[in-house]
């Protein structure tokens, strides 16, 4: 039975991700900052492991992979997709703590969770194992008012590069997948409304979250020969092309 470790797994994408992984049969350990959230993502589920973790603590996420290797005694993937938004201020109105935050969880937390992943893969036998990191559409073009989120993002390529380079001789893939619109609790607004780069404010096409948990799932299932270096998922009429 294969094991995946998911970040942010309390609410929206990665609920999604993992209840699909769970009912499929992986094991799969839940990572997120609350413990009653994470117990409501795992349904009593006897293939899940709750692990209360705040990824930012290098410590606790050590600690919480630990966990996975001592329960089931090896990590095959992880799918790094914790994460916040920081959207809809101009660069002179958005504060540094709230740039700090974004960055320390979006892309600090992505290179603590993924950097322990790394450790027990190179280590496991067989060795080896995959990294999936959460980009976003704002890994390629950016939003109206939404610097930190989208320079996080934009970190979040060249990580997804270096993992993918640094894993080779240790049977180590690593690729991204770049999310647009996919309808959580977080994205409900753009259902009535979000600020487009012309001043107007427009609703905006939105999809469905299994569509992410489906391709999240194939890229977990290839071979490790195999590797979805990037992909995108979108919800088909949002901005995107011609973003602006």
């Amino acid at each position: 039975m294969n094991t995946i470790i998911i970040t942010g797994a309390g609410a929206g994408i990665g609920r999604a991700t993992a209840q699909l992984f769970l009912d499929t049969g992986w094991n799969v350990g839940l990572i997120g900052r609350r413990a009653d959230t994470l117990e409501d993502t795992a349904g009593g589920h006897a293939n899940a492991l709750v692990l209360p973790c705040d990824v930012t603590d290098e410590t606790a996420v050590d600690q919480a992979f630990d966990q996975v290797v001592a329960k089931w005694g090896r990590i095959d993937t992880l799918f790094n997709n914790a994460g916040v938004s920081v959207f809809g201020a101009r660069p002179d109105e958005i504060s540094v703590a709230d740039w700090r935050r974004c960055i320390d969880i979006n892309l600090t937390g992505s290179f603590i969770c993924g950097r322990a992943a790394f450790a027990r893969m190179r280590a496991q036998d067989p060795q080896g194992g995959r990294i999936i990191n959460n980009g976003s559409i704002s890994a390629h073009v950016p939003r109206w008012g939404s610097a930190p989120y989208t320079a996080s993002k934009h970190a979040i390529t060249g990580l997804t590069r270096s993992f993918s380079l640094d894993g080779r001789p240790f049977n180590i893939a690593c690729g991204q997948i770049d999310i647009g619109n996919a309808l959580t609790e977080m994205v409900q607004t753009m259902t009535t409304g979000m600020p487009q780069a012309d001043g107007t404010i427009k609703s905006e096409a939105v999809m469905d979250v299994k569509h992410v948990a489906n391709s999240v799932m194939h890229m977990a299932s290839l071979p490790l020969d195999a590797n979805v270096q990037f992909m995108t998922v979108m919800a088909t009429t949002m901005p995107f092309i011609g973003r602006g």
